[in-house]
């Protein structure tokens, strides 16, 4: 582990800038779903508890470098509250003297820090002025991480600076998962297009002895492989690519698996007729919306043997019944395993969580990220400058 952590920091007397992701959705000036803000919870009651004053500084939003009132933080505030169970000052402006003149144990919330163009353009001028607010810098929002902005990586160079415990709880998931796994290391990934995820797919394919690839993605591979695939979603233009995947996994000695049966309709709706075939016997006005069970023994039959799983993307049209049966059976095989402690299971992005819970396992995984596209750029084998910054800190 390259990066200081809260255990790390003295923080006692000193202003914490906080740097979390309460981008959480909101509904007519409420919060509708605040698990966002549950996450931050932990490292809030760490700096408190060490003597520190934590000042929260977020975006809400894209107000795309001006105020816009409807994207205030103000809307947080009620939640935020009800989570620490303690009252949050709101600050608009911030000075280093209103921060200073707040009681000792005072939690603060800084106002939306892409009200300025000065916060994604990530200008020197804006993280000197944030590092003059504070003495030290925590990051806890690995879902920002991917991006280089003033209040993500820009401050981080100018205080000494340390991963909070959720920022950590990721990155420490992530290692197991990518970084020193233990083996055999399993994959699955599914959703719509290979074409968002190509470069997930060729770092996968060096990293991970057996690669499940499912949802319409796999109709893609099917294809390049000269099966008909009729009226399924396909990118056939990326057949070569495809090709290309399999070939590069193959050299790597990466197990590449796809659908050997799947489940069939003519039109993509709530319980459409349907039925079971061969992956080699879809007719010409069938459309492929979920992975067969023979497909769903196989992967299970991997799952077992495996030691960690990551995965990312449904393996079939999930959001209607009974099209994710595949993905509710492979995601409660995996849950299984992992309950008994025989597999280390990560994953992230954001159809995975929803597909996870709707199987009733969102809580059984080793963990389940929230970031997406940090997540995703993460496991692409990119360097998050968040992160990276972490890493260089003295």
């Amino acid at each position: 582990m390259g990066w200081k952590t809260l255990d790390d920091m003295d923080l006692a007397g000193k202003i914490v800038l906080t740097r979390v992701d309460i981008n959480v959705p909101v509904q007519e000036g409420r919060v509708t779903d605040a698990t966002r803000i549950a996450r931050i919870v932990p490292t809030i009651r760490d700096i408190l508890a060490k003597g520190g004053k934590p000042v929260l500084l977020a975006h809400f939003g894209r107000p795309k470098g001006k105020p816009v009132p409807e994207m205030s933080l103000r809307v947080t505030l009620p939640a935020l509250e009800a989570a620490l169970g303690r009252p949050v000052t709101f600050i608009e402006t911030p000075s280093r003297a209103a921060l200073e003149a707040l009681p000792a144990d005072a939690v603060a919330l800084v106002e939306n820090t892409r009200f300025t163009p000065m916060e994604e353009a990530n200008d020197p001028q804006m993280a000197a002025f944030l590092a003059g607010l504070g003495d030290v810098y925590c990051n806890d929002a690995f879902s920002a991480a991917h991006r280089a902005h003033a209040s993500t990586e820009g401050v981080a160079r100018l205080l000494p600076a340390c991963a909070g415990r959720l920022m950590a709880a990721e990155l420490g998931a992530l290692e197991a998962a990518l970084g020193n796994p233990a083996r055999p290391v399993v994959a699955v990934v599914g959703g719509a297009k290979i074409s968002t995820k190509l470069d997930l797919l060729a770092n996968l394919t060096r990293k991970v002895d057996q690669l499940i690839i499912g949802g319409g993605m796999a109709n893609t591979f099917l294809a390049a492989q000269g099966l008909a695939v009729g009226k399924s979603l396909c990118e056939h233009d990326l057949a070569d690519t495809a090709r290309a995947i399999m070939a590069g996994a193959a050299a790597a000695g990466c197990e590449i698996i796809l659908p050997s049966d799947v489940v069939v309709a003519e039109a993509f709706a709530a319980h459409a007729p349907h039925r079971v075939m061969a992956a080699d016997a879809v007719a010409e006005t069938g459309m492929i919306l979920d992975a067969g069970p023979a497909t769903v023994a196989r992967i299970a039959e991997v799952f077992a043997g495996a030691k960690t799983l990551i995965w990312n993307g449904p393996l079939g049209a999930f959001e209607i019944a009974p099209f994710d049966a595949a993905t509710v059976a492979a995601a409660r095989a995996a849950a299984k395993l992992t309950r008994s402690g025989d597999l280390i299971s990560v994953a992230g992005g954001g159809d995975t969580v929803a597909a996870l819970n709707h199987a009733g396992v969102g809580d059984d995984f080793t963990y389940i990220s929230t970031a997406g596209g940090a997540f995703l750029e993460w496991m692409e084998g990119k360097s998050l400058p968040g992160v990276a910054v972490l890493e260089s800190a003295e």
